[in-house]
């Protein structure tokens, strides 16, 4: 979608982290890594699967430990906290040894076929790969019609906000090269909103971009983590942080 005539060409990548946060996902996560993982065995990626046990109170961290023995490229990591789905991302992201990474949920709501494709994507040299359920090719199953309803609201204004085609950015499910997460560094959001961080930094700063079809679905155990009340100021207040990056930082955080 934007690619830099500056930027060089990226080198292939390697090993792909997939960095997913989990809290009181004990149900979730045995059919969420082995999909995974056998996706990528077949497809021959060389993978690695980062969950982060983001300070669970079920048995998710036996369940993970367990895993672990059938489940060769798993990597169980603890966040000590504090804790919040954000610094359990950046946990994950201070674990991984990928070249990129792939940053998934914890309930099976994203496809392991789509993420082969990111991986595609960033192999044909792209920076970062930022799926869309919401254009041409994309699909939703079971999405509860008040959240979606916030959910195009929402994005509606960061598009016209940055004066990008994204729009789908408030989704987690994205796709970078380990430059990107080290040039959006630091990375401040604790919650729900570093989703709407790391992309738009990524834009902003400058990194190549392309937008691909992606399918999302439902949970099928559990309850949603995203409490909408208490994350609408943050998500807020994260946009208007990158925006004034944007348009007052004279481009000292842009990539060099």
């Amino acid at each position: 979608m934007s690619r830099p005539p500056f930027a060089p060409q990226p080198s292939p990548v390697g090993l792909l982290s997939v960095v997913i946060p989990a809290k009181d996902e004990e149900e979730s996560l045995p059919s969420t890594v082995r999909a995974i993982h056998a996706a990528f065995r077949a497809a021959g990626v060389p993978h690695e699967i980062v969950v982060v046990d983001d300070g669970s109170s079920d048995r998710t961290w036996p369940v993970l430990s367990a895993l672990r023995a059938e489940v060769p490229t798993l990597v169980p990591v603890r966040n000590p906290g504090p804790n919040g789905i954000g610094r359990a991302i950046v946990c994950g992201f201070n674990h991984m040894k990928g070249d990129a990474c792939v940053i998934m949920m914890a309930d099976s709501s994203d496809s392991p076929e789509d993420a082969l494709t990111y991986w595609r994507l960033l192999n044909a040299g792209w920076d970062c790969v930022l799926g869309s359920r919401f254009i041409k090719g994309g699909r939703i199953v079971d999405y509860p019609r008040l959240k979606l309803l916030i959910n195009r609201l929402a994005n509606l204004f960061i598009k016209v906000l940055f004066h990008i085609p994204l729009n789908d950015t408030t989704n987690a499910f994205k796709a970078y090269r380990r430059t990107v997460i080290e040039g959006c560094r630091p990375l401040i959001a604790p919650h729900f909103n570093i989703l709407v961080e790391i992309p738009l930094k990524a834009i902003v700063r400058g990194y190549s971009w392309t937008v691909t079809p992606i399918s999302w679905q439902n949970r099928k155990h559990g309850k949603a983590k995203l409490k909408i009340k208490e994350m609408g100021s943050r998500y807020f207040f994260i946009c208007m942080y990158v925006w004034l990056e944007k348009y007052f930082s004279r481009g000292d955080y842009r990539r060099k």
